[in-house]
């Protein structure tokens, strides 16, 4: 039987990869209009809402795009701006909270009265190796992507009888997002991974995919590293 899951950030690197890796259930997708977000959703015969949500309002308005029950929901929604100045820059902490951490918030609120009544929903939220590590460059970005984890684990409490609440910590991932950190510092970083290589979008998709389906069922409040060995201690 189909599903009704929601993607936000849908036609970044990983919602890319993801999207085909869904079919067969119903999509919704969300992400900004300049990011190919409609030709993405017309090659998949999606549903898609074209703009960045923010408000509870804004979220539930965009929710609002599909009916029923909402089955599943993916978080890849976010920004990854440096923040070498910190105290000089409030304004970075201000969009990369909003983005990242608040927008997350919003949606799940939004979500919840959504969510299958006399089943098991999915929330998976993407959280980041910069959670695990500290980004040295990226301080607010490490705030944000650790208060999505403790969001994680108080979601995984408070929604037990409704939806498994689950997140990932991809590390180094090949697409756009990381593609400055990558030229700026990609040798050292190749240094500190076992497997000395970055990781592949389809690497992360594939394991939200699995974290959606049944095979997950008794995965629950947990923050899942992709990071080929990095974060290990």
């Amino acid at each position: 039987m189909a599903r009704t899951l929601v993607i936000t950030g849908a036609a970044g690197g990983i919602g890319r990869a993801l999207v085909p890796l869904l079919e067969g259930d119903r999509l919704l997708l969300i992400d900004r209009a300049a990011s190919g977000i409609a030709d993405l959703a017309g090659e998949s015969g999606a549903v898609h809402v074209a703009g960045s949500p923010l408000s509870a309002a804004e979220c539930a308005e965009a929710l609002g795009a599909v009916d029923g029950p909402i089955d599943g929901f993916v978080h890849l929604a976010g920004t990854f701006e440096p923040d070498p100045a910190l105290g000089e820059t409030p304004e970075i902490w201000t969009r990369t909270i909003q983005n990242n951490l608040e927008n997350a918030y919003n949606f799940v609120t939004a979500l919840i009265p959504r969510l299958p009544e006399g089943g098991m929903g999915r929330i998976v939220l993407i959280s980041s190796l910069a959670f695990r590590r500290g980004g040295p460059s990226h301080t607010a970005y490490s705030a944000a992507k650790g208060g999505l984890v403790g969001m994680t684990r108080s979601l995984a409490r408070r929604l037990g009888e409704r939806a498994t609440v689950n997140a990932l910590a991809p590390g180094i991932i090949e697409t756009p997002m990381p593609a400055d950190l990558i030229r700026e510092r990609g040798s050292a970083l190749l240094a500190e991974n076992p497997l000395g290589r970055f990781g592949q979008p389809h690497e992360v998709a594939t394991v939200i995919r699995f974290l959606l389906s049944e095979d997950a069922s008794y995965i629950n409040g947990q923050t899942i590293n992709v990071d080929g060995g990095v974060s290990m201690p």
